[in-house]
């Protein structure tokens, strides 16, 4: 997992729960990295689940809501990073459906060896779009935080229904209407 994803995690733990809380989550981590990470290293997926684990130990809040509540904040570095990438789209069923065949082609020339998850656009219309999400890590509701996040860059509101296809959230399909 590239350490972008560790290191705007441990900023939002430090906003949200303050220093203390990211000293304790990496101390009880059995961490290979010692918790220290630059933003184009490559690490492994385990020290986030640990440290999402140990977050979610000490503030009550399930790992699957502290994923999306992260990806929220996610989405506001990405935006601040990549503001021209934004401006290409004009709509955010465009941008989502994007996914495999534009978005990700960009980040991997960025980061050559990032393990991305993939995003098969079953249907797609103006006002809705039906996806399935796959990938060997479970986190799925990072990816609803990013398209939550993706309609409310562009004014717009939408529900987005998920149906886990694999009981372990590696595989979910994903159900977008505009509203």
């Amino acid at each position: 997992m590239k350490g972008i994803v560790f290191t705007e995690f441990l900023e939002l733990v430090e906003q949200k729960f303050g220093l203390e809380m990211v000293d304790t989550i990496i101390e009880e981590s059995k961490l290979a990295s010692g918790g220290v990470y630059t933003s184009v290293g490559t690490y492994n997926f385990s020290e986030m689940l640990q440290l999402l684990g140990n977050l979610s130990k000490h503030t009550g809040i399930a790992t699957d809501d502290l994923l999306f509540v992260y990806a929220e904040h996610f989405f506001t570095a990405l935006k601040r990073s990549y503001s021209s990438f934004f401006d290409m789209y004009k709509d955010p069923i465009e941008m989502l459906s994007s996914i495999e065949n534009h978005i990700h082609v960009e980040v991997i020339k960025i980061y050559p060896d990032a393990e991305l998850p993939t995003f098969d656009v079953l249907e797609k219309t103006d006002d809705s779009l039906v996806m399935i999400y796959k990938s060997s890590r479970a986190m799925h509701c990072f990816g609803l935080g990013l398209m939550q996040s993706t309609f409310a860059h562009f004014n717009t509101q939408a529900t987005i229904l998920t149906e886990k296809l694999k009981e372990d959230g590696t595989e979910v399909k994903f159900v977008i209407h505009k509203t």
